[in-house]
């Protein structure tokens, strides 16, 4: 199977039949519990950038809960096969013929936004594509994207940490936004995972006077938090010390958002980041009730996607703050354990492939 096989294509590359790379395959949809690996190490033709884009070797790519999202049907790719991966870090090795910003040798990232349209508002335009969904993405030893949409990664950071800072940080830094609170307001964070850790150490950057309480199912996520600097830890139906200005969830479930409403403060906001939730628990929002999860003005808000400047001033507010992802490294082939792992929710901090080059990189 070549490039040319893929149908999901990455921009306007083309098949570059002399030389061959690994990439893991999505063929098809369908639950993780009847089909545990859901993606296929396959040897195909490598891109060649169009006009402008970049040719990226891939070192390493951040494994996200998106992903499952896309293997279920949850959030479908819009052609298959696919090859999926949005927190992708390596090196420009080739350029097209227009690419002005970039040269071989920088190192780069890509996040969630493959292209879009430029504006403000891109991350909701219609012309949003998605890296690894719409379009091929770092679950491959070579990509291609767009030079607008490659952004340069600072000094300081490993690739392995760099890479969960492309989406869970990125989109983490816009759900922080959203949240709108104020320096010595209290910050809620329901589910600590890859994007939870990171907004934690922004949050703790940014309003040094605030309180973050951390809601969590597993204790030793809820260690996790608080040796990271979280000033309470509990689990998700407990009552914590003061009510929150605001709270992010970032879980696949639906109980923690009713947890959630409940315990804010009247005129609080709860910021949903996910692209989508699970249906396992879905029917417990029959039991919403207006007047404890509702009433007082508290507001909710959901995080769609991301732009290209939320990654841009994201990565550049990483490096001032000295934000560090905690990771786990897997080969490339380890994909699909990856993937159980984090439905499973074998999480601490953030899960990362090792595509190419030295996994102590």
């Amino acid at each position: 199977m070549d490039y040319n096989g893929l149908p999901g294509r990455n921009g306007t590359a083309h098949a570059d039949h002399q030389h061959l790379m690994k990439a893991m395959l999505l063929e098809k949809t369908g639950s993780l519990a009847d089909e545990p690996e859901p993606l296929r190490l396959a040897e195909i033709s490598r891109p060649r950038p169009g006009g402008d884009e970049v040719l990226i070797e891939v070192s390493a790519c951040g494994v996200c809960h998106t992903e499952l999202d896309e293997i279920e049907g949850r959030t479908p790719p819009s052609i298959l096969p696919i090859i999926p991966g949005h927190q992708v870090v390596g090196r420009v090795v080739s350029i097209g013929a227009h690419v002005s910003m970039l040269k071989v040798g920088d190192r780069v990232g890509v996040g969630w936004i493959f292209r879009s349209s430029g504006g403000d508002d891109e991350n909701i335009s219609s012309e949003f594509v998605a890296t690894g969904r719409d379009a091929n993405g770092g679950y491959a030893e070579y990509m291609t994207v767009g030079e607008a949409y490659a952004h340069r990664i600072p000094e300081g950071f490993t690739d392995f940490e760099a890479a969960p800072l492309l989406c869970a940080g990125s989109v983490g830094y816009r759900a922080l936004g959203l949240a709108s609170i104020q320096n010595g307001d209290v910050l809620g964070l329901t589910g600590f995972g890859g994007s939870g850790h990171l907004v934690l150490q922004l949050a703790r950057y940014l309003y040094p006077a605030s309180d973050v309480y951390v809601f969590a199912r597993n204790p030793e996520e809820r260690k996790f938090a608080l040796d990271l600097g979280a000033t309470w830890a509990g689990d998700t139906a407990e009552w914590p010390p003061q009510q929150p200005h605001a709270i992010i969830d970032t879980t696949p479930a639906w109980y923690p958002v009713l947890a959630a409403l409940k315990c804010l403060r009247p005129g609080g906001r709860l910021v949903i980041n996910a692209i989508r939730k699970e249906d396992k628990d879905k029917s417990l929002m029959a039991e919403i009730d207006y007047t404890t999860h509702l009433w007082q003005e508290k507001q909710l808000q959901t995080v769609a996607n991301v732009t290209s400047k939320d990654i841009g001033a994201f990565l550049k507010i990483a490096a001032l703050a000295q934000i560090r992802p905690e990771v786990q490294i897997y080969r490339l082939e380890d994909a699909n354990v990856a993937l159980r792992e984090l439905k499973g929710g074998v999480i601490r901090g953030a899960k990362v492939l090792a595509v190419s080059g030295d996994e102590s990189d």
